[in-house]
């Protein structure tokens, strides 16, 4: 199993809205960075989880747990003139955009917000919190998934 972190803004589509959904459960889609598509596309299995991060809140935290149930197909928001997320670019018959399902499973309690991951030196070396590292979709360490675990405890 591997671990991910996913971004999305509070008010575009929050943690709360996937709990809200139906069976829970949407597609992860509009990602536009390749690397992040790479993630996506290559990496991301059936079972994975991931942190669910909301970003440009107040405070920017990580709220809860999502897993990953369907693996990477292709993004169709990307086909869709009408769609914020269209890409002219992307054809049907040769994909530029993946995504995947994700289902919700679990809120924190205590979210942990990103000052307390730069505060907390166990996750120093975490892609969260290095420079310039603003990819929506990113890899986490086991061992980081579970110390934000113990931060929501």
């Amino acid at each position: 199993m591997k671990y991910w972190l996913l971004k999305s803004e509070a008010e575009v589509f929050s943690l709360n809205d996937l709990k809200n959904s139906p069976g829970q459960t949407t597609y992860w889609d509009g990602v536009r960075n390749y690397q992040a598509r790479n993630f996506i596309r290559d990496e991301m299995k059936l079972g994975d989880k991931a942190l669910f991060y909301h970003s440009n809140s107040e405070p920017n935290l990580i709220a809860g747990i999502c897993k990953i149930v369907k693996e990477a197909y292709p993004d169709f928001t990307a086909f869709d003139p009408d769609n914020e997320h269209y890409d002219p670019k992307s054809k049907k018959e040769n994909p530029a955009w993946f995504m995947v399902d994700v289902k919700w499973e679990e809120e924190f309690k205590n979210p942990v917000t990103l000052q307390s991951v730069k505060l907390n030196p166990k996750l120093k070396n975490m892609r969260l919190v290095q420079p310039g590292n603003r990819l929506s979709v990113m890899p986490v360490t086991k061992d980081e998934f579970e110390e934000i675990l113990k931060m929501s405890g």
